[in-house]
């Protein structure tokens, strides 16, 4: 039997919602673009550092959209402590944490401190939302976010390009392969939001926003004939994928605003060439560039498709703009939708 599944795409400037009744038209399904999560917490430290109190971080590990915030609290001279499941919000190494920012890591509330829960999905405020806008609950939730990875000791960036490598030789370039129901240890996000939805599948975003795009039937057509350059500029991280027959061939990751939009084009068209490295981009503060061995009928993967609420970048390049679903801001759980169908 069909399910109603609840489809969260969590990022740092938005979360993206897709309420799937497979008994209506994608266009009948309530959709919703709200707050991410990190900013409602980035926001309510903002104003705990406005009033001059000390805060504890509770709850678990989530997306570390608010760490402006954070320091900024640090920086006014406030105190400010960490429950053990918590810290791994802020850093990889809570050692390392304490002893550059002399936050506390304890599993106690400091006497006086301010609770602050931290979590990318709560299923409370869920429940209330959903009822609020008289829609029945899921009989699943599926959601993804962008996991750096746990990688203690090291760089993050370069963490998580080890894992893409890793991911898309075991898969062979298979999108649909990195949606999880049970996530690789090193994705501790993952885990933890997978815990928070009640066991449902999770992905990164990256790869359910492939497979998104690759619903679309012209996006799907160009994969098949001559490979196609899937961009996904976001309010904080842009990322291309180089598809050729539904296979992902190549990956590059960067921060938005980090690079003129001159420069992020100059890369990109280095990257669908093959002739990007990993550390050019890794220099530059990007979190990194793969590609796989290129197939000889792709070519130089000649047509780009771009979504993203900062996609305006790139206006005036030689790009189209889909709207797989008619709501590029959905691509991704569109994309955890046809996993959905597909699995079953």
């Amino acid at each position: 039997m069909p399910e109603r599944a609840l489809c969260l795409d969590i990022g740092s400037g938005t979360q993206d919602v897709y309420y799937h009744n497979p008994d209506l038209e994608p266009e009948n399904c309530p959709k919703f673009v709200l707050p991410a999560p990190a900013r409602q917490v980035g926001a309510r430290l903002a104003a705990l550092t406005g009033a001059g109190k000390p805060v504890y971080l509770c709850g678990c590990n989530m997306g570390g959209g608010f760490f402006k915030a954070f320091r900024a609290h640090l920086k006014a001279g406030l105190a400010l402590a960490a429950h053990p499941e918590a810290v791994w919000a802020l850093t990889d190494d809570p050692q390392r944490l304490r002893e550059t920012t002399g936050v506390t890591v304890t599993d106690q509330r400091p006497p006086g401190y301010v609770p602050l829960p931290l979590a990318d999905y709560e299923p409370g405020f869920w429940q209330a939302f959903l009822a609020a806008a008289g829609l029945p609950q899921p009989e699943l939730v599926l959601a993804c976010a962008q996991d750096h990875g746990l990688h203690p000791g090291k760089s993050s960036r370069e963490g998580r390009f080890k894992l893409w490598e890793r991911f898309l030789r075991q898969a062979d370039g298979r999108p649909e392969a990195l949606v999880y129901e049970t996530p690789p240890v090193e994705l501790t996000r993952l885990a933890t939001l997978q815990r928070s939805i009640g066991g449902g599948p999770v992905a990164d975003s990256a790869a359910a926003a492939v497979l998104g795009l690759l619903t679309d039937p012209a996006v799907k057509a160009k994969s098949a004939e001559t490979g196609v350059m899937l961009v996904n500029i976001g309010n904080s991280h842009t990322v291309a994928a180089l598809v050729y027959r539904q296979r992902i061939h190549g990956i590059y990751e960067h921060h938005t605003g980090m690079l003129p939009a001159e420069e992020v084009w100059s890369d990109l068209e280095r990257f669908r060439r093959g002739a990007l490295t990993n550390a050019e981009v890794f220099d530059k503060g990007g979190h990194g560039c793969l590609t796989l061995p290129l197939p000889q009928g792709a070519g130089i993967f000649p047509h780009t498709c771009v979504i993203g609420p900062k996609r305006a970048m790139l206006a005036g390049f030689d790009v189209d703009f889909p709207s797989p679903g008619g709501d590029m801001m959905l691509t991704a759980c569109f994309g955890l939708v046809h996993w959905l169908r597909t699995r079953r």
